[in-house]
């Protein structure tokens, strides 16, 4: 059970990541490093991360239909990690 939310969560940061990366060589000119540190700067770091929690969706529904619930838990909870961190972000952005 541990093992396989585990590995669903780590699914779900990669794909975070992935997303996150997706977007920033889709969308915009910058390296992702570049990017990353002008968004910080910005102010905006906190909407490039929920843009790559997006991506999210695929392996969730995925573990869903399969009925990997546990899978699927572990994704959720690397949403939910996501959300903590842009809450994170917006707070140090605020003070």
């Amino acid at each position: 059970m541990i093992k396989q939310i585990l590995i669903g969560f780590i699914i779900g940061v990669i794909a975070n990541l992935a997303g996150l990366y997706l977007y920033v060589y889709l969308f915009t000119d910058y390296e992702i490093e570049v990017a990353l540190r002008l968004s910080y700067q910005d102010g905006f770091i906190g909407k490039l991360i929920a843009l790559g929690a997006v991506l999210n969706f695929l392996p969730f529904f995925v573990f869903i239909k399969k009925k990997q619930d546990y899978r699927a838990r572990g994704v959720l909870i690397a949403t939910i990690l996501s959300a903590i961190l842009i809450l994170i972000s917006k707070i140090i952005d605020y003070v």
